[in-house]
């Protein structure tokens, strides 16, 4: 059946996607735009719409008791305002010469035609799931959705067994092993890397490492899984790498994931090197008027490194939507990039960083200095003052700062706002040493830990400028 018909003389909105990017369009272009206007169908092939994916850790964890609470609007809400959502349904292939999208109906398999005026392209990210023996096997679990959640919380209660093995040791790796710590369970972290959270440089993933084995969770670095084993009943019993075999009760795939982009490429639309849709600063498509992509599917501007990169993040997929949302209504607004800021915890550790890592900077040429400096979350007299390591990059003969990473306890994480603010703004470390932070002994040493760092950079890139 084609739709292209129903609706009359408004123009259609047509977005494939219903989470941050695809949904926070959808509610900008309806604030802008009357439904007389404009007509919005959004596809979504999942049980729910507009939702916190970031938050499934802490709800299989038990911190947070209610689904629901992660559910910021609900497609009833949406459907309220005019946007017509259509649950269960994926849309399975884009006809950009006839401005019309195939949609099947999950449940039922009935398939569609819905033609479009302006589409949105918002279908997210995949968990990496690769290709091993017993990688489908019962017990196996990644965590991208709701669904994928509820289906992990399912299989935790219906099993005996306490031993989890999370592959991964990435954001989502560190906090399903967080998560599984706290139901009690034994954990097993496998790693390709060198140390966990490859976001940071591996002598700060070290700390990292080495507070997680101070929490019970049992690390291996270094090794590559080869097959999960399973039983007589078919289901995951272990997992092997070729070294080792490690029992397992449940599997957790936290091995990162990719621009889900299969119906983009489909259709000939560019991608970049990350396999991400390529826009320009409006969030189009580039090469296309009509076409919008956001969220986890598209590259963005690195706005230290001028390069493209793919950081699949909430944040950046809702300020897409608000953008697109615009856009698409016939007004006018501007993503103009990122600079890689990323928090994380695990159990009492707090993991923080922005910009460029070492290897990225080699990567695109950068000469730079780095410091790493220890100090307190507090005045040092205060009590409950916690350690904290920062590390720094900055270029050689600029000054420019280039990164910051920072592990410690509690306080830390959020300071590393701080250099997120600088490197927007292009600051040098040795104008952030001027930066007018606030200071009180609860809250922080007279002199911030960023600006500790900040000093001891400027202090050793002064002799290059």
């Amino acid at each position: 059946m084609d739709t292209s018909d129903a609706r009359g003389a408004r123009e259609r909105l047509v977005v494939v996607g219903g989470d941050a990017a695809g949904m926070s369009a959808a509610s900008q272009a309806r604030r802008l735009r009357s439904p007389g206007e404009l007509e919005i169908v959004a596809f979504e092939r999942g049980h729910f719409t507009s939702y916190s994916a970031c938050g499934i850790p802490y709800w299989v964890s038990g911190d947070v008791t209610d689904r629901d609470r992660l559910i910021a609007r609900t497609p009833e809400e949406h459907r309220a305002r005019d946007i017509d959502v259509r649950l269960r349904t994926e849309v399975t292939e884009l006809d950009l010469d006839k401005g019309r999208v195939r949609a099947r109906e999950l449940d039922s398999g009935a398939e569609s035609w819905t033609s479009y005026d302006k589409l949105v392209i918002a279908t997210g990210a995949r968990p990496v799931r690769p290709e091993l023996p017993g990688i489908h096997a019962p017990g196996v679990h990644g965590v991208q959705t709701l669904d994928d959640g509820q289906a992990m919380l399912d299989t935790l209660a219906a099993t005996r067994g306490r031993r989890a093995v999370v592959i991964g040791a990435g954001y989502i790796g560190v906090e399903m092993a967080e998560a599984m710590i706290k139901r009690g369970y034994e954990v097993t972290v496998v790693n390709r890397g060198e140390e966990p959270m490859a976001t940071l440089d591996p002598d700060m993933g070290r700390l990292v490492r080495r507070a997680m084995e101070g929490m019970g969770i049992t690390m291996v670095n270094g090794a590559e899984v080869t097959e999960l084993l399973t039983g007589d009943d078919g289901r995951v019993r272990a997992v092997a790498t070729e070294q080792a075999e490690y029992p397992a009760d449940v599997v957790v795939l936290g091995i990162g994931v990719r621009p889900e982009t299969t119906l983009a490429r489909a259709a000939g639309l560019p991608l970049g090197e990350h396999g991400g849709l390529l826009t320009d600063r409006s969030m189009r498509v580039r090469g296309y008027e009509n076409i919008w992509a956001g969220g986890d599917c598209v590259e963005v501007l690195d706005l230290v490194s001028g390069q493209q990169r793919h950081i699949p993040l909430g944040t950046h997929a809702n300020k897409h939507g608000q953008i697109i949302g615009a856009g698409a209504a016939g007004g006018y607004a501007t993503f103009p990039g990122v600079v890689g800021t990323a928090v994380s915890k695990v159990c009492d550790l707090e993991i923080a960083r922005t910009g460029l890592r070492e290897k990225d900077a080699h990567r695109v040429g950068l000469r730079f200095e780095t410091v790493t400096i220890e100090s307190t979350s507090r005045a040092g007299y205060y009590p409950h003052s916690s350690p904290m390591t920062v590390k720094m990059l900055g270029e050689l003969r600029t000054g420019r700062l280039l990164g910051v990473q920072i592990v410690g306890r509690e306080g830390a994480a959020k300071r590393v706002d701080i250099a997120a603010v600088a490197l927007t703004a292009g600051m040098t470390v040795d104008q952030m040493t001027a930066l007018d932070l606030g200071y009180a002994p609860p809250f922080s040493p007279v002199w911030d830990p960023v600006l500790v760092a900040a000093r001891k950079a400027a202090t050793k890139i002064m002799p290059t400028l």
